[in-house]
């Protein structure tokens, strides 16, 4: 596995250092080696890539931990896209053994003539929560924060709709069918919207929310047993190789539906930036039974080589550095989670992370994160202490 690593390293260092070395961009195979190629219709075929290698340390844990170091995520995709038309994409993470995004998408401009925004159908994200949206590749810490792991309700198998202008974005999904797992039975409705009046490469105000409602399907097994509907809201302390949850809601039968609602925003200025959100899930049972769950996190981010966070089309990515050695950030984020509500106790945590990316070149990237978990779970309190690392590699 180290050679395979290091052979991955060495390419993407490659590819760094040939894309450096162009006088203007092109799609060829020197500036877009080895993965793509550009047909003369403007048709892109590629193959693409993301592996990374975590490593972990815990203390202050009373024993709750391990430490660890294996990989994180192996992704595989294939993507065809021709600008302005449709793009399609499946990707399949090898490591997880699981589906990601496969979807297709097409451009209304290209059947109408005219920008009606764009129609996609297939596996892919659902638009309740910003960080939960951002790639994997391009998230600033290792792991999503404490209300996101928790309230997010990650990929669906629908169709949504998004229309996207320079001052303002709106996103209108359907689920029905669960994921390529076969799991989440039911059905989802979501929406999510921003306003952006500021939008440049250097100058972003991002203002939005979004709002779904999910009615999960119970399931008969192949002996004729029915399993009832049901909700489970958890998280991490923001580790990615942790494996024991300090707060859990634990199973919520029957679930009759999950309101999900979201608050978000994103200021930019140059190499400064802070981004936060606000997120609540409420669990309708039985009755009039209900449970709900709530959090949000802060953070704030420096450039320290004076590049800026990167912004488009409602998201963030990465950095792109601009000097030979390329670009340093460091970021500090508070993040808090309450699954306490009635006679459900699901605990309390709080979470502080420091942390540090260096981006080597477009495709290499190293983390950093240091975090403070304080946890309060009924007579349970587990307060570790984290240290994470992260090599990536990603075309």
């Amino acid at each position: 596995m180290k050679t395979f690593a290091t052979a991955v390293l060495a390419l993407a260092l490659s590819a760094g250092a040939a894309a450096d070395g162009a006088q203007a961009p092109s799609y060829d195979w020197r500036t877009h080696w080895p993965t793509h190629y550009v047909f003369a219709d403007g048709t892109d075929v590629g193959l693409s890539l993301k592996y990374q290698y975590d490593l972990d340390r815990f203390s202050n844990d009373q024993g709750a931990y391990e430490d660890a170091q294996t990989n994180r995520r192996k992704e595989f995709g294939f993507v065809i896209r021709k600008p302005g038309v449709y793009d399609a994409t499946a990707v399949f993470d090898v490591q997880a053994k699981t589906w990601l995004d496969v979807y297709f998408r097409l451009q209304s401009k290209a059947v109408l003539g005219a920008d009606a925004g764009a129609v996609r159908i297939g596996f892919m994200k659902t638009p309740v929560g910003f960080e939960g949206n951002t790639s994997t590749g391009t998230t600033s810490f290792l792991e999503p924060s404490l209300p996101m792991q928790a309230i997010y309700a990650n990929r669906r198998i629908g169709v949504d709709w998004a229309l996207t202008r320079k001052a303002w974005l709106i996103q209108l999904g359907y689920y029905h069918g669960g994921n390529l797992q076969g799991d989440l039975d039911g059905r989802m409705v979501a929406a999510r919207v921003a306003w952006t009046p500021l939008n440049s490469p250097r100058e972003v105000l991002h203002l939005g929310g979004s709002i779904s409602r999910e009615e999960p399907r119970g399931t008969w097994d192949g002996r004729g047993q029915y399993t009832p509907p049901s909700a489970r809201l958890s998280a991490l302390p923001e580790a990615s190789l942790a494996d024991q949850r300090l707060v859990d809601s634990g199973l919520l039968v029957p679930a009759r539906h999950i309101d999900r609602r979201g608050l978000e925003g994103l200021w930019i200025h140059g190499p400064w930036s802070v981004q936060g959100e606000y997120l609540d899930a409420k669990v309708k049972l039985r009755d009039a039974l209900a449970y709900k769950a709530r959090g949000w996190y802060t953070f704030g981010s420096w450039v320290l080589t004076g590049e800026s966070r990167t912004y488009r089309s409602g998201n963030v990515s990465d950095v792109q550095p601009a000097g030979p050695w390329g670009a340093m950030e460091v970021l500090v984020r508070y993040s808090t989670l309450n699954l306490d509500d009635g006679p459900t106790q699901g605990g309390n945590e709080h979470d502080w992370t420091l942390g540090a990316n260096w981006y080597i070149t477009p495709y290499v990237k190293l983390q950093a994160n240091h975090v403070r978990a304080f946890s309060d779970h009924g007579d349970r309190r587990i307060d570790p202490h984290i240290f994470e690392m992260r090599v990536q590699v990603m075309f």
